[in-house]
């Protein structure tokens, strides 16, 4: 499957010069139609604090118009959303995102974006149904922002890749981003562009490789001794 991605026909944008905004500044691309042979669903979603790019990662990334339900954002919503170090910030997400990648002629991988304020988390739940893996997107300089993604998919069970957004800040080193979000090794820890098609692409390949990964640990077979190799203990 992660070759599939990497395969997959999505040519890459020029990139652009930081907007004021964090979003991707490319053209529409026109509606694509989904093949008759597609047969086979496969979700993932995007999930992270408030602002930290979700929007803009699947619309870099998806074959079709992403549908989105972003809304401007108003004076009323200051006292409730934390705004704090995305000032700059004028619409958010106020149900979910959604995207689309066609991998061969019978696969197609769904992406959803989920919201990320406070408010709009009874929704998480929802979208992790049925969803084979996770991206929780991290802005490095709001890591606290991060901790109820992560707390929730690990309740979930769902397996995740952590991806660290590019917004220009300070510089953390993977190991500190791991200590502060408190990463097991086990958990893969990338770092991205979400305005870039290439990068955002090479994140769910990472999350796919983790899947697979994970699929084999959970069917090598055990190494407990088998009973028939036991030698019985002597009757006295």
């Amino acid at each position: 499957m992660d070759s599939a991605i990497s395969d997959a026909t999505i040519p890459e944008a020029a990139s652009p010069t930081p907007p004021t905004e964090y979003r991707a500044t490319e053209p529409l691309r026109p509606r694509q139609a989904l093949r008759s042979t597609a047969d086979n669903g496969l979700k993932i979603v995007i999930v992270g604090g408030f602002g930290v790019g979700k929007t803009t990662m699947v619309r870099s990334v998806s074959e079709i118009r992403p549908l989105n339900t972003e809304e401007t954002m108003t004076k009323a919503g200051e006292a409730v959303d934390d705004t704090h170090g995305i000032a700059g910030k004028s619409a958010t997400t106020v149900a979910f995102d959604f995207g689309r990648i066609t991998l061969d002629a019978r696969n197609v991988l769904y992406l959803f974006g989920a919201p990320g304020q406070e408010r709009f988390w009874f929704l998480w739940d929802r979208l992790f149904s049925g969803t084979l893996g996770a991206v929780v997107l991290v802005d490095t300089r709001r890591l606290a922002d991060s901790w109820y993604a992560i707390d929730r998919l690990e309740h979930h069970g769902t397996p995740f890749v952590v991806a660290c957004n590019d917004f220009g800040g300070p510089a953390h080193t993977p190991e500190q981003i791991r200590a502060a979000l408190d990463l097991p090794d086990g958990i893969p820890l990338v770092f991205c562009d979400a305005r870039s098609r290439e990068s955002s692409k090479q994140v769910l390949i990472s999350l796919v490789q983790h899947l697979q990964t994970a699929a084999l640990s959970s069917t090598r077979p055990s190494r407990r001794q088998s009973p028939l190799s036991q030698t019985p203990e002597p009757t006295p």
